[in-house]
């Protein structure tokens, strides 16, 4: 597979998402936010990854502006939180999260969990933003199978991605042959693991092989298995690194030796065991 930065997938839709983005998830420092962004759209990243709960859309913004680019070069993520869910809820949150980005229209909007009595009606919602072309996408995130199969049995259109975490540690393996025989694409959140993964001495001799470090190692490999993918850093040195990954391709044996690292592990909560109450 030859993949620049440049590259992107194309949703069911026909429309093209970036395949590597930036997660901005614990970046609430706002000048260091707006500094991380920027610092990304220049190296050539051209997807951001946020969401409500994150308390910096605004930056999100301010970055994009602040880069030079026009609104259309930009492929920009955002989540309805758990508290805001429901129908007339979510389409309230759209509208603030709007205007906190300063856009007329957003590329991408999930669901950020499946609240199990609103869920439904959570991407019912996302539904007619897209039928208002006010987002270009519609998706979900930390959905398992059965809860992707609710919203098929009432959804006019499949969500056409689904975040979800996944690492060497959690492939995720199932799920993601579900969403690809449904055409939705899937995107990795904490694909590094949350930096757990980084001392791996499998990862470290595999990078010694490459030139490259064990996270580059990681984030090809995510790229390689056609996974979108949103590793997150305000070090401006990590994400032009974390970038860095598109001139060499890993060989079949190293990416299934990087499969057998799998242990089922995940580092946040299992969408079917947590609890939304925050």
């Amino acid at each position: 597979m030859t993949l620049t930065i440049q590259s992107t997938k194309t949703l069911h839709n026909g429309i093209e998402i970036p395949r590597l983005g930036l997660g901005v998830y614990k970046m609430t420092n706002p000048e260091e936010a707006v500094k991380a962004m920027t610092t990304a759209l220049q190296v050539g990243y051209r997807a951001i990854d946020t969401a409500s709960l994150y308390a910096n859309e605004k930056e999100v913004g301010e970055s994009v502006r602040a880069a030079g680019l026009k609104r259309e070069d930009v492929f920009v993520t955002t989540k309805v939180w758990n508290a805001d869910q429901g129908y007339d809820q979510t389409l309230r949150a759209f509208e603030a999260s709007l205007e906190k980005l300063g856009f007329d229209y957003l590329d991408l909007y999930l669901t950020h969990w499946p609240v199990k009595e609103t869920f439904a009606d959570t991407y019912r919602a996302i539904e007619r933003l897209y039928d208002e072309k006010l987002i270009r996408a519609t998706g979900v995130s930390n959905h398992h199978q059965h809860h992707l199969e609710e919203i098929f049995a009432k959804a006019n259109v499949k969500p056409m991605v689904n975040q979800i975490e996944l690492s060497p540690r959690l492939t995720q393996y199932d799920l993601r042959t579900f969403c690809a025989d449904n055409q939705i694409a899937v995107t990795s959140w904490s694909p590094l693991a949350r930096g757990g993964l980084l001392d791996e001495p499998s990862l470290v001799r595999m990078g010694n092989k490459y030139g490259k470090t064990s996270a580059q190692i990681i984030i090809r490999w995510h790229l390689q298995h056609d996974l979108l993918v949103i590793p997150k850093s305000v070090t401006p040195e990590r994400i032009a690194a974390n970038a860095d990954v598109f001139d060499f391709e890993l060989s079949f044996e190293d990416m299934k030796n990087i499969d057998s690292l799998n242990l089922n592990e995940r580092t946040g909560a299992d969408p079917d065991n947590f609890s939304f109450n925050f």
